[in-house]
C-alpha cells in the first residue's frame, strides 16, 4: 500500500458493501466520534436497494451503485468498480459485507491495499455458512478475521482476529448476534492500525511496524490488541 497520505493527512479509503451496511456504519461512527482518523472517499455498492447506502448518504459520502447485473461479465463489473476507486485515489479498499468475488485482474490491480472482513477464524471455513459449519464441526470457539485480499477465496494473509466461545445452546443466529458487535470493533481497530501506519502490506506480506506479522493480531473484546 502506498503511503502517499503521509504527505496529505488522512488515509483515503473506499468501502464496498452489498447489504445492511452495519460495518460501514461502525466505520462512519468511529470517524465522526474522532476515534478513527480516516477519510472515507466513496462507498461502492452492487445492489441499489442495499440498506447501507443510507448510512453513506447521511454522512455525505459519495456513493456509486454499480450493479453486477448491468455487466456481461465479472471482469467487466470489476473493471467498472476499479475505475471508480482509482478516480478517487483510494489508498485502502475495505470489503465490508461485499458479496462479490473479485477476479484476479482486480486483486492484482489493488494488491497490498484491499482488506476483507470474514466471519470465521481463517483459514477455517472460507466462503459461506461459516457459523453453521463451525457448529457442525463441534468447534469450541469461532470468530472473525480481517485479511488481505488476493485472488484466492478468503486466502490472503490474515491481519487480525477476534474470538468467542461456542456455547452448547448456540445456533447460527445466536453466534451471528454475539459476534456482530465484535466484528465492528475488529474492523475499526484494524483500520485504525492502517491509519496510524502501524500495519501495511508490501509484496503480499503484512508488516506490523518494521516486522513481518507472523501471527494474526488478536483483539480483546474491548477493542484493544494483545
Amino acid at each position: 500500500m502506498k503511503n502517499t497520505s503521509e504527505k496529505h493527512g488522512k488515509l483515503k479509503a473506499a468501502v464496498l458493501i452489498s447489504g445492511t451496511g452495519s460495518n460501514l456504519k461502525a466505520l462512519i461512527d468511529a470517524v465522526q466520534s474522532g476515534k478513527l482518523d480516516l477519510d472515507i472517499v466513496r462507498v461502492v455498492c452492487n445492489r441499489a436497494q442495499a440498506g447501507g447506502i443510507a448510512y453513506a448518504r447521511a454522512a455525505d459520502i459519495a456513493v456509486s451503485i454499480i450493479s453486477h447485473n448491468a455487466y456481461g461479465s465479472r471482469q467487466a463489473h470489476d473493471e467498472a468498480v476499479a475505475r471508480v476507486l482509482e478516480q478517487d485515489q483510494a489508498e485502502l479498499v475495505i470489503l465490508a459485507g461485499y458479496m462479490r468475488i473479485l477476479g484476479e485482474a482486480f486483486t492484482t490491480r489493488f494488491t497490498d491495499r484491499t482488506i476483507n472482513l470474514h466471519p470465521s477464524l481463517l483459514p477455517l471455513y472460507k466462503g459461506l455458512n461459516t457459523y453453521a459449519r463451525a457448529l457442525q464441526a463441534g468447534d469450541r470457539e469461532t470468530g472473525a478475521s480481517i485479511h488481505m485480499v488476493t485472488s484466492g477465496l478468503d486466502a490472503g494473509p490474515v491481519i487480525s482476529q477476534v474470538r468467542i466461545p461456542i456455547r452448547t445452546s448456540d445456533d447460527a443466529t445466536s453466534l451471528s448476534n454475539r459476534l456482530g458487535p465484535l466484528e465492528h470493533k475488529l474492523l475499526v481497530a484494524t483500520v485504525d492500525q492502517f491509519c496510524k501506519r502501524k500495519i501495511r502490506s508490501e509484496s503480499g506480506r503484512v508488516l506490523y511496524g518494521s516486522q513481518v506479522l507472523s501471527q494474526p493480531l488478536q483483539m480483546n473484546h474491548d477493542g484493544s490488541f494483545r
